[in-house]
């Protein structure tokens, strides 16, 4: 079994850890603020080189799983430039995966996009992702990107919060939405994890979404109806309004993976399910 870091322990870390140290392996999380649980905890800041002085130097793999504190520049550029510096100087034999986002693909006219499709986001945020990305690459070629769609699960219910409330939806052009449900997220890092420990070759990226790009329309639609709320009213946009992109999940799937929840009618009864409990 193998030593593992799993840096950034909130829900999809702190779920992740349970799930390796329950397969055996020797599981450390390392996150800002120290907490209790399954595993061994580090209280650190990446973005301080002292603060891991004193962290093992001696894991075979480690994840990446950080959420800046705020949606601006200078937080993502604390964890996905300075952090991710300190962790490679730190832990420069480790091999790494990356959670990665899909907000790295700029296209926004409804085209397919997998991982070999070019990746080149227009904000600021998602350029910073994009850089850490290759950042990650550079430093081991057997490093892993794993490039999550929209996550959603429990604690994270924006869209049923907004089915409540009748929103406006651009119907006509669609515009496209890409999930994954928490549980999944977990699931694919393990796998892959597993698939690495086994001595699988493995691509250096990964596109992790689930099997049903869907408009936001019929998502939004098929939630009202399921929580007995009013559809969405129409939005009127100009007919050459953004459409987003639809994400490929092939390369995963061929890979042997497969969703627990494959598309949004399979993971979000749940959900509502718990809300009526």
């Amino acid at each position: 079994m193998a030593k593992i870091l799993i840096v950034g322990c909130g829900a999809i870390g702190s779920e992740l850890a349970g799930v390796l140290s329950a397969q055996g392996h020797d599981v450390t999380g390392l996150r800002r603020t120290p907490t209790s649980g399954l595993v061994n905890y580090v209280a650190a800041d990446i973005g301080s080189s002292a603060d891991l002085a004193d962290l093992d130097a001696d894991f075979a793999q480690a994840f990446f799983i950080v959420s800046p504190d705020r949606r601006d520049e200078q937080s993502y550029r604390a964890v996905y430039e300075t952090g991710l510096n300190n962790l490679l100087a730190k832990l420069p034999e480790t091999q790494w995966l990356m959670v990665s986002s899909t907000s790295v693909y700029g296209q926004n006219q409804g085209e397919w996009v997998d991982e070999d499709s070019a990746a080149e986001p227009a904000t600021i945020t998602s350029r910073l992702i994009r850089q850490a990305e290759r950042q990650l690459i550079a430093a081991n070629p057997a490093n892993i990107v794993v490039r999550f769609s929209g996550i959603y699960g429990p604690g994270r219910e924006s869209l049923l919060r907004q089915a409540k409330q009748t929103p406006a939806i651009q119907q006509s052009p669609p515009y496209f939405t890409n999930r994954i449900h928490q549980h999944d997220c977990v699931g694919v890092l393990s796998f892959l994890l597993q698939q690495r420990l086994s001595g699988n070759a493995l691509a250096q990226c990964y596109l992790a979404s689930d099997d049903d790009p869907a408009p936001l329309w019929e998502v939004m639609t098929w939630l009202a109806g399921q929580l007995h709320c009013p559809p969405p009213t129409l939005k009127a946009v100009a007919a050459e309004a953004g459409m987003n992109k639809r994400c490929n999940n092939a390369r995963l799937k061929a890979l042997g993976y497969r969703f627990r929840y494959p598309g949004y009618k399979d993971g979000y009864p749940e959900l509502i399910g718990a809300q009526d409990d």
